[in-house]
């Protein structure tokens, strides 16, 4: 399924925000990716709420998916689901590395099929956010809605070993790096340095690209 991706169609796609924000009084970063895809919102909702069917495109899923339950990620987050408004939106929390963030996922219709929008608002460590900028968490989300995206067309599970053979081929190092340079440019509009910015946007290319022993967190 990989091998139709185009790197360029593909990372032009999704539109990229970064905003600044603040939670308790403790500054956070906003992350914001939106796409739509083709399809009604319910068959998306199901696809990005169902046990069963997360596992299909993203990763397998522990925990009671309603609100105040606890979720875990096969190697990755956990939290609790804070809020949930079917089809509409939900929120939860994001907790990886000993770190917590925040998610929120909207759906709402439009020409064609329904748009996504995820936010991620995180605390972030300034000399983290200085070596990788956004990017850190936004290219781990482009690539996960690009799975969602294959698994909408198709119908079909991903296969997780392909995807990640196809992140480290050329076709996937360059929609890397496009996402990557994306995001610097997000970085760039909402008031940080440009040179800073392209930097980190090439550290994070670097880090998606090189199979690395620990992953970025925001």
């Amino acid at each position: 399924m990989t091998t139709t991706i185009d790197p360029v169609a593909t990372a032009g796609l999704m539109t990229r925000e970064v905003r600044d924000g603040s939670r308790d009084g403790v500054p956070t970063k906003i992350a914001v990716a939106r796409r739509t895809y083709a399809g009604e919102r319910d068959d998306l909702w199901n696809a990005l709420t169902s046990a069963e069917r997360l596992p299909r495109w993203f990763l397998p899923i522990d925990g009671e998916l309603s609100v105040g339950g606890r979720y875990q990620l096969k190697g990755n987050a956990g939290g609790t689901v804070e809020r949930c408004d079917a089809p509409e939106s939900f929120n939860i929390t994001w907790e990886f590395g000993g770190q917590v963030s925040w998610v929120t996922v909207s759906l709402s219709p439009a020409d064609g099929g329904t748009t996504l929008e995820l936010v991620h608002e995180a605390p972030v460590d300034p000399d983290f956010w200085t070596q990788y900028g956004p990017g850190a968490v936004g290219v781990g989300w482009d690539l996960a809605l690009v799975g969602l995206g294959l698994h909408l067309a198709t119908g079909s599970d991903n296969d997780a070993t392909e995807f990640e053979e196809w992140t480290l081929s050329p076709v996937g190092v360059e929609f890397v790096r496009l996402a990557s340079t994306d995001w610097a440019d997000a970085a760039i509009a909402a008031g940080e340095d440009a040179d800073q910015a392209r930097a980190a946007g090439e550290r994070t290319l670097a880090f998606y690209t090189v199979p690395p022993t620990t992953e970025p967190e925001a």
